[in-house]
């Protein structure tokens, strides 16, 4: 007997480490259903995603089993596990390292007196379920949670709710903000945020600034409120202003102070309503949805026309419209998601349809100015610690004369770390923005001078044409 139950465990052991475990999953998949049957267990499986939409459960179990891998003594037994470093960092930090279960392991975890078995399962990827897999088209993971039939309810009603809460927990202390990006594919991707912007150096008017903080501080404790009105809990800022004026720093920003993600959807990749929505509807909650300089990446096409007779695909496929955008921000697929930001940028707000501006869709309008010599000292404060008091007044002075980006202000402040060096350097940048200007109004002046005398040649030609006749 002896010899029997060491063959099966070394048989066993060779299985488990040189078979495949896809492979093994699938010779062993109808012994498991039976064994489970037959000794009263249910297994719940957890699938990455249900039909075209992310499992929100998945990412859940995910994170709460990879904290039980280097909390939990239940995972001292394992013997394969995966380590992932998701991002590129200058400073090595421990918890820049991942550990998390391989496929085929196991972890046991226990909740309210109940045995709760979890496992990293595969299985052969179905090119007719429409997802793409990201790590390749070869199998699709997915965990199986397996317990006695009468803890079905704690199961069902208390343990699962418990992970999203847990899952939620360990996200916000341990989150690092990523800025997801999408091609083609309709698949985002993510990379580390590195943009550490605040509030502080954000250069604008201090007045918008206050308002827009304590907007989002509103927002932020307005969960309860949005569920009893039976509103999407979100907020839509469309900000305007020339290029360079900090619509991106304002964003990075909002990222920062919310600790939210930002997905920053290329509508010039975007070729139809479908894609927009597949795109959409694959954000995560607690997120920043930007949709940077519309007036200038793509012309949005409007509904067809009534009386166009032409046939085709219809136009909510076979093109990004107008009313694809407005849907998500108000109508029926803005109910897609929570805890979401949708912030729209634009260049130039005269040449943006007033349809998605209008009260109801857009809850704050905000205009990014060019410099001014309030929004100057932001920025001399931010990046200096300046002492020459007289040199920082005339410089706003001058500021206040021209026009100059918030951008060019901080390159200039950032040319030396010695703030009387880079305050002089601004000072030089801005009397030539100075000579540019009154060269500008000059020449201004001469042509409308011409044209004054252009008008009073033609007055006198007209004259004299009425005395002759």
């Amino acid at each position: 007997m002896a010899h029997l139950i060491s063959s099966v465990i070394a048989a066993a052991f060779f299985l488990h480490l040189f078979v495949p475990a896809c492979v093994l999953d699938l010779f062993l998949s109808p012994w498991k259903g039976m064994f489970y049957r037959l000794s009263g267990h249910i297994t719940i499986a957890v699938e990455e995603t249900e039909g075209s939409s992310l499992n929100r459960m998945y990412k859940a179990v995910e994170t709460y089993l990879s904290s039980a891998v280097v909390s939990s003594a239940s995972t001292a037994s394992a013997t394969r596990l995966r380590v992932n470093v998701p991002y590129d960092d200058a400073q090595v930090r421990s918890e820049a390292v991942q550990i998390k279960l391989d496929s085929g392991e196991e972890v046991v975890d226990y909740y309210k007196g109940a045995k709760f078995l979890w496992r990293v399962a595969v299985r052969g990827f179905n090119p007719q379920s429409g997802f793409r897999n990201r790590s390749g088209p070869s199998e699709v993971k997915y965990y199986e949670l397996t317990f006695h039939k009468q803890y079905r309810d704690i199961a069902i009603k208390s343990y699962l709710p418990h992970i999203l809460e847990q899952a939620k927990m360990i996200r916000d202390e341990t989150r690092t903000l990523n800025l997801y990006t999408h091609d083609n594919n309709e698949i985002w991707t993510p990379v580390k945020l590195r943009h550490r912007t605040t509030f502080d150096a954000v250069a604008m008017n201090e007045d918008k600034k206050r308002a827009l903080v304590d907007d989002l501080s509103q927002f932020m404790q307005c969960k309860e409120y949005y569920k009893s009105i039976d509103k999407a809990w979100k907020r839509c800022y469309f900000l305007y202003g020339p290029p360079s004026t900090g619509k991106s720093t304002l964003i990075a920003a909002i990222a920062n102070f919310l600790r939210f993600d930002i997905y920053n959807l290329e509508l010039k990749n975007v070729t139809s309503n479908g894609v927009l929505r597949s795109l959409l509807i694959n954000t995560t909650s607690r997120s920043i949805l930007v949709i940077e300089d519309v007036d200038c990446s793509v012309e949005l096409q409007q509904e067809e026309k009534p009386e166009s007779k032409v046939e085709g695909p219809k136009d909510d496929e076979s093109k990004v419209t107008l009313s694809g955008l407005l849907n998500f921000v108000d109508g029926l697929w803005s109910d897609c998601g929570d805890e979401r930001i949708i912030i729209i940028t634009a260049n130039y707000k005269e040449m943006f349809d007033p349809a998605l501006l209008r009260p109801g869709r857009m809850d704050m309008l905000i205009h990014m100015r060019y410099c001014d010599s309030s929004s100057f000292w932001v920025l001399a404060l931010y990046y200096h610690r300046p002492t020459n008091i007289p040199l920082f007044s005339t410089i706003g002075q001058l500021i206040d004369m021209t026009s100059i980006t918030p951008a060019e202000v901080a390159e200039a402040l950032m040319r030396s770390d010695d703030a009387e060096i880079a305050l002089m350097g601004l000072m030089d940048l801005l009397r030539e923005k100075e000579t540019d200007y009154y060269d500008e109004m000059a020449l201004k002046a001469l042509g409308a001078l011409k044209a004054l005398g252009a008008l009073k040649a033609l007055g006198r030609l007209r004259r004299n044409g009425e005395q002759d006749y």
